[in-house]
């Protein structure tokens, strides 16, 4: 018995040592970088352009495995049943990892299951209204909602999504009531909102931008905490009178969660380079994107910060998925 201890403990003993010698050659081949969402999208454009720079650091290919479903919950699943070995990773979002979980039981638990590695980029949701409306900023929407209670619809991308709890955040923050009209993605809310069937949306930059610039749509303000400087010009909703508003989607990396640290490591330092400078930055800024980054540490606790702020925003509004 104390024979077939002693061996047991020399193999765990062996096994300890040949990570960090394992860690030092990774990565040996391509990297499978699952995005949980369409292709097209605004998280497979965020990845294709972190991976190719991340790539050229790395010395191996990163390959991209488009899995949507369930708002990015069966993507995401995937990496945390993946091997902990560095070569399966996914870049989610806050969808995933901080609101369906307020929402619906999903299979995983980020702070067990997930090892957090860079926050890549902050993508704002921007509130707007048609220009038929005549109003121009946060201010004059609060007072007018005020005037005429529940008569304005506010639209959304769908129950239970990123747009839709952007919208009950503010409704509790200014205090109005409202309708929400719920459509099936953000192009039908579009089309509901250009000929002022709706009267508010909350959207991501590079879906209203064009309606915006044209003059179609009026742009009351950025639900980030500091302006774009793609449209420096658009205050927050937190400078117009509603102090500690924030509504914006982000995109991190995570992997499983027994991937040893040096590897972690290697791959925050290859984010990091692709974020510090470069065609990737300036890709990923003229999409209307504020870049982060930060150690992995920092990122964990962003994950917790906002797991925290939308499930009492669910709980407030009693938001539903459909």
């Amino acid at each position: 018995m104390f024979n077939r201890i002693r061996s047991i403990a020399a193999l765990l003993a062996t096994f300890a040592l040949a990570l960090p010698a394992a860690a030092q050659t990774w990565p040996e081949r391509s990297i499978r970088l699952i995005v949980p969402f369409p292709a097209g999208g605004p998280t497979d454009i965020v990845a294709r352009v972190l991976s190719q720079a991340m790539s050229e650091t790395l010395g191996q290919s990163i390959v991209i495995d488009n899995r949507g479903g369930a708002g990015g919950v069966n993507g995401t699943d995937m990496v945390a049943k993946a091997a902990p070995d560095g070569y399966t990773i996914a870049l989610t979002s806050a969808g995933a990892l901080a609101i369906a979980p307020a929402l619906q039981k999903v299979p995983y638990v980020w702070a067990r299951d997930l090892k957090p590695i860079i926050l890549v980029v902050k993508a704002p949701e921007m509130m707007v209204a048609p220009a038929s409306l005549g109003i121009h900023n946060v201010p004059e929407f609060i007072a007018a909602a005020k005037a005429k209670p529940g008569a304005f619809n506010f639209g959304s991308s769908g129950a239970g999504s990123m747009s839709h709890l952007s919208s009950e955040m503010f409704k509790a923050a200014a205090g109005i009531e409202r309708t929400h009209v719920p459509d099936p993605g953000a192009a039908p809310a579009l089309h509901d909102l250009l000929p002022d069937r709706i009267q508010l949306v909350f959207l991501d930059i590079q879906v209203l931008r064009p309606h915006v610039q044209s003059g179609a749509l009026v742009a009351l303000g950025m639900g980030g905490a500091e302006r774009v400087p793609l449209l420096p010009d658009v205050p927050t909703v937190a400078e117009q009178g509603l102090p500690g508003f924030e509504a914006a989607n982000w995109y991190g990396l995570v992997a499983p969660a027994a991937t040893p640290a040096p590897i972690i490591a290697r791959l925050n330092a290859a984010a990091q380079k692709a974020l510090s400078g470069g065609p990737a930055r300036e890709a990923l800024t003229n999409l209307g994107a504020t870049i982060m980054g930060g150690d992995p540490e920092s990122f964990a606790a962003y994950i917790a910060a906002e797991t925290g702020k939308w499930t009492g925003v669910v709980k407030q509004s009693g938001a539903k998925l459909e």
